[in-house]
This record gives C-alpha cells, structure tokens and sequence, in this order.
C-alpha cells in the first residue's frame, strides 16, 4: 500500500466531519447512554467491512452506474431512518428513566446501526472512490490491498466514534437525573432520526 500515513489522515478528517453516522451516535449516547452509543459506534464501524467488500469485488460499480439502483438503495435506508425515529418518538421518556439499556437493547442499536449503514450507498461510493487511490498500482493483490484499507478505516472510526459516544454518554447522564426533560430529549431524538432519513432520500449531486 501506498501513503499509508496520508491515508490515515483522509480517514480520521473523513471520519470526523459531520454527516448521518456519526450524528446517529451522538444522538443515541446522549439519549440512551454511553453503552448506546458504544453500540451504534460498533455497529456503523462494522457496517465498513460490508462497504470494504463490495468495493473490492466491484459490486459497487453497479450501484454507481444504475441510478434505479442507487435510488432503491438510497429510498430504503431512508425509510429505515424513519422508522426508528417514529419509534423513539412512540416511546419518548423510556430509555432515559429508569434502568440502563440491557443487553437485548445493546445488541437491536448495534443491528439496527449495521443495517442503517448497509443500506446507505453513498457510504459504498465513496468507498469505491476513496480506497482505490492508495492502491499500488503494481500490486499483484488489488483486492487483499482493499479490505486492508477498509479494516485500517474501520478501527479510526471505531475510535472516534466511541470517543463521541462517551462524550455524549456523560451529557446523557447529566440529563437522565432530570425526568423533566427526559421525554423532549427522546422526542428530540426521534425527530433527528426522522430528519436524517429525509435528508437522505433528497436528491442531491452525485
């Protein structure tokens, strides 16, 4: 692999600007615990290998090419957003009185982040974009050279997700000793996830 040290630049900026992922997990430490966004950061990192995948065995390729495609792909994600955020709404003030989130709990957020990144193909897109270009081009091994690059991206995001997710933790807490604002902070929540859902589904400059 080539400009291994530039890459890890382009990741950590990459990983670290605003964009659905990471909003995501902030929204689900702050309204549901650091274990929450502990989980969501896990489930969006894993959610990598998937995108690592189809980039180095050219599925991607298609997605990019079919706008029927794209937009099918696009349009479930979307609507997959949605549903968790009616969900949140329907049980607004649960998650943040009471008892932490059990293991159950944990293991849905982590489901529920895999499938949220899986069905997001502008994530497999720039997959296909960015990885390529720090491929030796005089590689016999193209393809090993890739889901290398997709695991190296997967623990920075695993770590900068995770440090928002504790971040968001610690207000979470704060917040969870005052049931008064316990249902406006989950109804928050799912009016965010609602919102990203829409935004996705827009159409925008490919």
């Amino acid at each position: 692999m080539t400009n291994l040290s530039v890459f890890l630049v382009s990741a950590i900026l990459v990983t670290i600007a605003p964009g659905p992922d990471i909003i995501q997990v902030l929204t689900r430490g702050v309204s549901q615990g650091r274990m929450a966004g502990l989980a969501a950061a896990a489930g969006f990192s894993t959610g990598c290998i998937f995108h690592t995948t189809l980039a180095a065995v050219g599925v991607s390729t298609l997605i990019r090419s079919s706008d029927v495609a794209f937009t099918l792909i696009k349009l479930a994600g979307a609507c997959y957003l949605v549903y968790i955020g009616i969900g949140a709404l329907r049980n607004r003030g649960a998650s943040l009185v009471g008892e932490p989130a059990g293991f159950d709990a944990l293991g849905a957020i982590y489901r529920q982040s895999i499938v949220a990144n899986i069905l997001n193909p502008k994530v497999t897109l720039f997959f296909l974009a960015f990885l390529p270009q720090f491929v030796s081009p005089a590689s016999a091994t193209p393809g090993l050279q890739l889901m290398g690059l997709g695991i190296i991206f997967m623990v920075v995001t695993i770590i900068i997700f995770g440090s928002v997710a504790l971040f968001a933790g610690l207000i979470g807490d704060w917040l969870r000793r005052r049931p008064a604002v316990a249902g406006r902070l989950q109804a928050l929540a799912g009016v965010t996830f609602i919102g990203l859902g829409i935004r996705v589904a827009l159409p925008d400059v490919r």
